[in-house]
């Protein structure tokens, strides 16, 4: 199958606007799942033009046709098939998405020629085997494998969502379970300031609620032959203690891996792998981590996993280079490769690695905070201390968005090589 890259959108992007259209008020999670088929169908970028709805009933082994939408030559009301006739769902429990070629009869009458089906919803169990219990189908005139990658963020997105519509009652136990996370996860951010030789940094992390889902840390390494220090930002794609559990995964993953001293490729691979395997629901993470070292151009290694570009601005000639992902959103995929890409930073230059709290917060007329108010706090404070810099511009994007209805985690972190 070839390979379709769609430049006009990254996975980033998709993220955010399934994770709009999913942001809704809805009564149940059939009126969810309908809302979000037909908005998905709508929206001309993702280039799909139809969308069904399958649930199981697990009694017969089978999924029966609940909804379709679209332009396309529509299934027979009702239509089941049985499980046992669609092999590959036997597999969908662990690879959430599949692609395969189409062989119901019936199904290929009506245009669909390629299986494509993502997983959504809580996982029943059978004496069978598991099953979700929803399958989302959509239509595309060209199904290629970045088809694949939509289809697994619709899927995560949906499933966090619908494990939010909950009862009055587990929302009452799930928010005294928040405030427990709360104190964990305080306890585990390190402290703001950090020196190395000639480098400052300063990181600061705001939750929207009492937990949330970014994270960042501070990594020193001192058993390997050239000292170190490791910088990673990361932010989950879900929201409250799911988000903090994965951001606390992401983090200790990360620490015991230094201990074995792994190229920042390897890392990053294998945490892809691990996201993929640990979390069968909320998936996705954004991570960058790059490492300060010592040699005599003070050079910087980075990688970024679908995460927010961070600046590095250039004292020298008051430039600014955005450093762009190098890899996609870590979970979407089992095997993923990362890119390892450096710069080498002169005296006086800054990074600033931010998670989307910081550029993406509104005002009340809806307009984002953006990437150039970041970079002009940047320029006109360069001769500051990191700390400095950091908090004038937390300050900025709070009255910035004073009265507005968006939320989000702020994680701002600010690295400066010394004059």
């Amino acid at each position: 199958m070839d390979y379709y890259d769609n430049a006009s959108l990254n996975q980033r992007e998709i993220y955010k606007i399934v994770e709009k259209i999913a942001s809704g008020t809805f009564k149940d999670e059939g009126e969810f799942l309908k809302s979000l088929v037909q908005e998905i169908v709508d929206h001309q970028e993702f280039e799909i033009i139809g969308g069904r709805i399958w649930e199981i009933h697990s009694d017969a082994l089978e999924y029966s046709l609940k909804y379709q939408y679209g332009n396309v030559v529509k299934v027979p009301d009702n239509y089941s098939f049985k499980i046992a006739d669609q092999p590959i769902i036997q597999d969908l429990h662990e690879k959430r998405t599949t692609l395969n070629k189409e062989e119901d009869p019936v199904l290929l009458s009506s245009g669909i020629f390629v299986y494509s089906v993502t997983g959504v919803g809580e996982i029943i169990k059978t004496d069978d085997g598991r099953y979700f219990k929803y399958l989302l189908g959509f239509n595309a005139n060209e199904i290629l494998q970045s088809f694949y990658e939509v289809l697994s963020i619709i899927s995560s997105v949906a499933t966090i969502t619908i494990r939010g519509l909950v009862s009055k009652e587990e929302q009452k136990r799930f928010r005294r379970d928040l405030v427990k996370a709360s104190e964990i996860q305080r306890n585990l951010l390190p402290e703001h300031d950090v020196e190395f030789h000639d480098y400052k940094v300063y990181g600061v992390c705001i939750p929207d609620s009492d937990v949330g889902g970014d994270y960042f840390d501070y990594l020193r390494n001192k058993d390997d032959e050239e000292e170190r220090l490791g910088i990673l930002v990361s932010d989950a794609a879900s929201k409250g203690l799911p988000a903090a559990i994965q951001a606390l995964f992401v983090s200790g993953a990360v620490r015991m891996a230094q201990a074995f001293s792994p190229k920042i490729s390897s890392l990053f691979s294998r945490l892809n792998t691990l996201i993929f395997d640990t979390f069968p629901y909320e998936r996705f993470v954004t991570l960058f981590y790059c490492e300060l070292s010592l040699t005599s151009n003070r050079l910087v290694l980075y990688a970024n996993a679908g995460h927010c570009s961070p600046v590095y601005y250039r004292y020298e000639n008051d430039e600014v280079q955005m450093l762009e992902p190098t890899g996609g959103l870590l979970g979407i995929v089992r095997k993923q490769k990362f890119n390892v890409e450096n710069i080498i930073m002169r005296k006086g230059d800054i990074i600033a690695i931010y998670t989307d709290g910081i550029t993406e917060y509104q005002n009340t007329n809806k307009e984002m905070y953006g990437e150039e108010r970041l970079i002009n706090h940047i320029k006109v404070n360069k001769n500051l201390h990191p700390k400095d810099i950091s908090l004038k511009i937390i300050e900025d994007v709070q009255t910035f968005s004073a009265g507005s209805v968006y939320n989000d985690d702020k994680t701002l972190i600010i690295i400066k090589r010394d004059l």
